[in-house]
């Protein structure tokens, strides 16, 4: 007999029916990890909470219900009857909970049912008539402190970070049904989700007047609408108030909610894995707070924070997916999946123009160019690389994701975006104009939107061929081979002029030995002051193949960081000409004009990982430094004194630690494998990441000359770049940076694949397994001959089919065996 399940009982039993001594109508509740108290008198309230032994609530309004009409709040914590309580098993019910007055009484039941992991609480209400609300609290948490909790990360992959909450009474509201509560330090972690069938559910949080954290669940009938402000409906964050939503209706009719509450350990959830040769604990707090900060709600990606005081988002920035990559957390992608479906449906004109800015109120809009869902036109200008960065955005997230069902509902809207761009192409060279022809309108086209960018514009450019190389993958997978055609082509010719000398019509400044940043109409060349973004988009997204000039680009700006002491790439190296932007852009330096923006510290460090990767790694060690200092929690860095400047946090301002797992540790997700392209130094060798990959988690090692991907079922090692994919009993091996399988295996048994060679001619492969595995070879030559020799000794000779494939089913001859096919 199993005595176990016995035992688990008898344990629940203990700890729920047990009344504490000495305290009267009070009730204990809990498992190995969570207890509370239930106070059931004169009051209905949960007056303790802890977790694993760590105490987060301690007082009489520690968790409660409550009601607000008119001005006047009804709460549990004042009854006009006592509750009756019951208990069956590993369950515990209060029944009769009554509050309000004479014109309202609000009746609930509560009932607690104890797991061996979590407290799942149940809670039923029902109003004696129809009322507006401006708070229905189901329930409302007041953890002891506002440091109770380093944040909360969202259902959808957000983050409350209350360390944002730096004065009494802010309060941020959002649309999800969980929230994780986490404390690096402590280690312990509460998830609280909310199960409401047929509901909405919201959340708040807010810093109490006794710097208290008070966290508060709502469940309507309807999506609840942030408080109006200024004739706009978008705030998320407030200051000075709790009241973030909008009244809202509550009928008669019973509602219904169950809070499931369980504890994690945040490193077993959220760890990374063993870093070498870096600060790993800065990497992961880099990942698991800036990164997220950009998501205001749950169909609000961005790069611009939610504590700013308007809020806005940049469509205009291809890198908020890619975000995504480092932090790693299922959520956010499906997160951004519902983020992207808003995007598509609202943002995006009937013509294909994309809005490119979307912020709590209309201040940033141009005059009449906005919707009532919060989209705009900038005052700046049309900005135009917005088409193709939410074509980029979509694309880089369905690698991520490979959920080719979800992209195929885009193909229409990305096709209409790329294609209302490329009509800008008036003189048919490949490079797209942009609505202005000169700098004297003063009116940008870009992201550097108080630059006067205009007519053909490297930076739009760039941003263009990298969205047209990515969706023409795509358009291939959904069988559309006309666009796929028609987009590669039109990315060749791009490339081709864009590599052009400026002599020729194309942006290689020979004399500067730059990029530059725009032509005008009448021929004239601006921007030649080696604009960064624009040259290492060029370098890393593969438009500039010429190594003399990656060489010339990355050493020049190198020798005058040296020469500067800056610890990470300006906008820009020296000034833009005057009358080329804003004129509170000169003297230089000043913002746009020669700042730090940390935003493009994904694309530095790709563009230095393959030229020199300790300078690439030098630049992620100084962001590192910079946040041990102040947080990253500026918008940008002076050029001067290497200040921070400006109240938005960026969550641009991780993108260096993003190019650390993309570039330097070559973590690359794709549609159809997990790609690992490494271009790490001596000192990260012995790396060990956790990175999780389509609902399993992967083990990266990362050594000198050596590296290997993990799903502790099947391994691969190789020397050199390579792709990996497991599903079932079936391994696949991806040679180099090849979309196509090379190898397949097949076993129910624990699989190690080391790749010696891999070519036409040859292949090799050392295995250790105790099982015979049947292995497909591909992309051989059909009807070839090829021997197969098995710890140097010849075993059998066999013939490709018409598809070029050999398949082979072989049973292990020692513990290691090292497999050889050749012509």
């Amino acid at each position: 007999m199993n005595l176990k399940p016995f035992y688990t009982v008898l344990l629940y039993t203990c700890i729920l029916f047990i009344p504490l001594a000495g305290i009267a109508d009070t009730t204990p509740i809990g498992n190995a990890t969570i207890s509370m108290l239930l106070d059931y008198g004169n009051r209905a309230s949960i007056v303790s909470l802890s977790l694993k032994g760590q105490k987060l609530i301690s007082s009489p309004d520690g968790i409660y219900t409550s009601i607000r009409v008119g001005g006047i709040t009804y709460s549990s914590l004042h009854l006009k009857t006592t509750p009756v309580l019951s208990k069956t098993g590993n369950t515990v019910k209060l029944s009769g909970i009554c509050y309000g007055d004479q014109n309202l009484t609000i009746t609930e039941n509560w009932i607690f049912t104890v797991t061996e992991k979590n407290i799942h609480w149940t809670l039923e209400r029902s109003c004696s008539k129809p009322v507006v609300t401006t708070e229905a609290a189901l329930p409302v948490f007041n953890f002891d402190s506002i440091n109770t909790w380093e944040g909360a990360y969202q259902g959808y992959g957000g983050l409350a970070w209350f360390y944002l909450f730096n004065e009494k009474l802010c309060t941020y509201g959002v649309h999800t049904s969980l929230s994780d509560f986490w404390n690096s330090k402590t280690g312990n972690g509460l998830t609280v989700a909310v199960d409401a069938p047929g509901k909405n559910v919201a959340m708040k949080y807010s810093r109490t007047n006794e710097d208290k954290l008070a966290y508060t669940v709502t469940v309507s009938d309807h999506e609840l609408l942030p408080l109006s402000d200024s004739g706009t409906n978008r705030r998320r964050f407030i200051r000075g108030a709790t009241n973030v939503w909008s009244p809202f209706n509550l009928s008669t009719a019973k509602c219904s909610a169950t809070i499931s509450m369980t504890y994690f350990d945040c490193n077993e959830k959220y760890g990374r894995g063993v870093f070498k040769g870096i600060d790993g604990a800065k990497v992961s707090a880099v990942l698991n707070t800036i990164a997220r900060i950009g998501v205001i709600d749950s169909l609000h990606f961005g790069g611009n924070s939610w504590h700013t005081p308007y809020g806005p988002i940049c469509l205009h920035e291809q890198y908020i997916a890619q975000l995504g990559l480092a932090i790693n957390d299922p959520k956010y992608l499906k997160g951004d999946e519902s983020c992207l479906d808003f995007y598509r449906d609202h943002a995006i004109l009937p013509d294909g123009r994309v809005y490119p800015r979307w912020a709590y109120t209309n201040e940033d809009a141009m005059a009449g160019k906005f919707n009532q869902d919060g989209f705009y036109e900038a005052q700046w200008g049309i900005l135009m690389d917005s088409n193709p960065d939410i074509v980029t955005n979509i694309s880089e997230l369905f690698d991520m994701t490979g959920d080719l069902s979800w992209v195929k509902t885009h193909q229409l809207s990305c096709e209409k975006a790329l294609d209302w761009i490329l009509k800008r192409d008036s003189n048919h060279n490949g490079l797209v104009e942009a609505m202005n022809d000169s700098l004297q309108q003063k009116v940008s086209s870009d992201w550097i939107d108080i630059i006067w960018a205009s007519y053909e514009n490297a930076f739009i450019n760039a941003k263009l061929y990298h969205a047209l190389v990515k969706w023409a993958v795509i358009e291939h997978l959904l069988h559309n081979e006309a666009k796929a055609t028609y987009y590669e082509n039109f990315a060749a010719l791009l490339k081709t002029s864009f590599n052009k000398s400026t002599k020729a019509g194309g942006f290689w400044d020979e004399e500067k030995g730059c990029y530059i940043h725009w032509r005008e109409k009448d021929g004239s060349i601006h921007g030649t002051n080696m604009v960064t973004p624009v040259n290492f988009m060029a370098i890393a997204y593969g438009i500039c193949d010429d190594d003399s000039r990656k060489k010339k680009i990355l050493s020049s700006i190198e020798t005058q960081m040296q020469q500067e002491h800056l610890f990470f790439w300006p906008l820009c190296m020296t000034s833009y000409t005057k009358g080329e932007g804003n004129g509170w852009q000169f003297p230089f330096p000043a913002y746009e004009n020669g700042d730090l923006f940390l935003s493009w510290g994904a694309l530095g460090v790709a563009a230095y990982a393959g030229y020199d990767p300790a300078l690439a790694l030098k630049y992620v060690k100084n962001v590192l430094q910079q946040y041990s200092k102040n947080g990253l929690a500026f918008q940008r860095y002076g050029r001067m004194k290497q200040d921070g400047l400006g109240d938005d946090i960026l969550s641009g301002n991780s993108l260096s630690i993003v190019g650390l797992y993309q570039a330097i540790y070559g973590i690359n997700p794709l549609y159809n494998r997990f790609y690992l392209d490494p271009h790490i130094t001596p000192e990260l060798a012995g790396t060990a990441l956790k990175y999780n990959f389509r609902g399993k988690q992967l083990t990266i090692n990362l050594d000198s000359n050596s590296y290997a991907v993990s799903d502790q079922h099947f391994t691969i090692r190789a020397t050199t770049n390579f792709g990996f994919y497991s599903d079932g009993n079936q391994l696949s091996y991806f040679n180099s940076n090849q979309s196509e399988v090379s190898l397949q295996a097949n076993t129910a048994a624990p699989l190690n694949i080391e790749i010696k060679s891999w070519n036409t001619d040859k292949m090799e492969w050392l295995q250790n397994t105790t099982k015979s595995v049947k292995y497909v070879i591909h992309h051989l030559k059909p009807g070839s001959d090829y021997r197969i020799s098995v710890n140097g000794k010849s075993v059998s000779t066999m013939t490709t089919n018409a598809k070029g494939e050999l398949v082979i089913n072989h049973t292990p001859q020692s513990k290691r065996d090292n497999i050889v096919i050749h012509l």
